[in-house]
């Protein structure tokens, strides 16, 4: 049974939804200064936090290998939601000062992450919001959710996690549902590069020898998808065909190097392919990196970084193909909760199938039903509904929201025809461009858009923790 959704929603309230902050069950009433500490995801309840949002994000810093030690200084501009005399960061570093519209704050470094900053004067709602924290601490020290994502390593450090990575390195907002630019800028020794996403801006020499490596991200995102890798790379700059940055880089000790590149090289044509199928790219920049390393990867904006191993039996397009519709379905149209990740996952794993169909290999249609032949009815990928999958990186989740949330969408298919379903497909980012969406949000739109329910296509393959008993190219039963 389906869960809290409408039926033959107008595109612009389906709009509206969407630029409503994510669901929390704290107080805002006027009579509450403190700000929530955490947005109450069912996934990560102390992710995120109430009474503000953040517009941007400025990261200054210096990162000493040798020690690990990473100092400097993040600035956040935000806004006020409700009147405050206290709110939290997500950080895990120890600050050393704390700065709040240019006056000191009192401020306390909690063991679980949040930091929790008190205003010398309390802040009145929707007020512009100045946020200076200054650190020097050593980020491999912290484990959070039981993980420790900072790992550096003799090949160099590769900042990347989903769902967390933020806290190691900046205090934020950090919930995919409170989306920023970013300015990031980091100074290393000079036998060392520096590449994040966005535009490249430029490389400093500094009076010490070492080089200040600066970028910008112009486009929003979530916190979860900002990123950096430190290390040996060859970094290669020109222009795409469509005049946008083209950056891709290597490092120097990559196994698969020849695969890499062969896969890498090609993300104009890639950007180009999928614009036919999604719509307008909504990146600012193009291109890529690669790093040692056998699994992982994330749709860092404009520039996805994948290990080494993802190249192993030699160029492998569809995983370039599947971080880039991430730029669309994750970056651009970016999850209300963490449990609607399957409109981040299951839709860059159908962009696969498409790019396979269209390329004389399997179709979509033969990729969906292996998919639903690989997993037996008593296998635990069908315990959960995919609308609601367990968090990230507790299995299944990978199965349920990547491989059912691919199925869902070719059963969405078969039961629309291809005509709508593209319109679907392309209408739904262009749609939702830079704001955040939940599945009743996608049902709504899919059902506009078809002009009847679909209540049968979502009930079985969304909101269903079942095996549906026909395939994925089979209409579902409505009788």
């Amino acid at each position: 049974m389906a869960w809290g959704r409408g039926v033959g929603v107008v595109v612009a309230a389906v709009a509206g939804l969407l630029t409503a902050p994510a669901e929390t069950t704290a107080d805002t009433t006027a009579e509450t200064t403190i700000g929530a500490p955490g947005l109450y995801d069912p996934a990560y309840p102390l992710d995120g936090n109430g009474g503000y949002q953040v517009d941007h994000y400025d990261l200054r810093l210096t990162y000493t290998p040798a020690t690990d030690e990473l100092r400097g200084t993040t600035t956040i501009l935000a806004r006020t939601t409700q009147p405050l005399s206290q709110f939290n960061l997500d950080f895990l570093l120890h600050p050393s000062s704390v700065l709040v519209n240019n006056t000191a704050a009192d401020f306390t470094a909690e063991p679980d992450g949040e930091l929790v900053v008190r205003p010398r004067s309390p802040l009145d709602a929707e007020t512009r919001l100045l946020i200076v924290v200054t650190y020097r601490d050593r980020p491999d020290n912290y484990t959070r959710h039981g993980k420790d994502m900072w790992r550096p390593n003799p090949t160099g450090l590769v900042i990347i996690g989903e769902p967390h990575m933020a806290t190691w390195w900046f205090p934020s907002n950090d919930h995919p549902s409170d989306k920023a630019t970013f300015d990031i800028s980091l100074a290393l020794p000079p036998d060392l590069e520096f590449i994040s996403g966005g535009q490249y801006l430029s490389t400093q020499p500094l009076a010490n020898g070492w080089n200040r490596w600066n970028w910008r991200s112009t486009v929003p995102h979530p916190t979860y998808a900002a990123a950096g890798a430190i290390g040996d790379y060859d970094v290669n700059h020109r222009p795409a065909p469509n005049g946008q940055q083209l950056v891709t880089a290597y490092h120097r000790d990559l196994p698969n190097r020849p695969a890499a590149e062969a896969s890498f090289e090609r993300t104009p044509e890639l950007v180009d392919y999928l614009s036919t199928r999604l719509g307008p790219y909504p990146g600012e920049a193009q291109g890529g990196l690669a790093y040692p390393g056998r699994v992982g990867g994330l749709e860092v904006p404009a520039r996805p970084f994948l290990p080494s191993g993802h190249f192993a039996n030699g160029a492998n397009t569809s995983v370039v193909v599947h971080e880039l519709a991430h730029q669309w379905f994750g970056n651009s149209v970016s999850v209300r909760q963490w449990r609607d990740v399957w409109l981040n996952e299951g839709f860059a794993a159908y962009a696969e199938y498409l790019w396979s169909e269209d390329n004389g290999e399997p179709t979509a249609a033969e990729l969906a039903q292996a998919s639903y032949d690989l997993y037996p009815a008593n296998h635990p990928t069908w315990a959960f509904p995919v609308a609601q999958p367990p968090p990230l990186g507790v299995p299944p989740a990978g199965s349920v929201v990547y491989h059912r949330g691919a199925m869902a969408l070719q059963n969405l298919r078969v039961t629309v025809g291809d005509e709508v379903f593209f319109a679907i497909l392309r209408g739904w980012p262009a749609t939702m461009k830079n704001a955040n969406a939940s599945t009743e949000d996608f049902h709504a739109y899919a059902e506009h858009v078809a002009g009847r329910s679909l209540d049968a296509v979502f009930d079985t393959w969304v909101y269903a923790a079942a095996r549906p008993p026909t395939g994925p190219n089979e209409l579902v039963p409505t009788g």
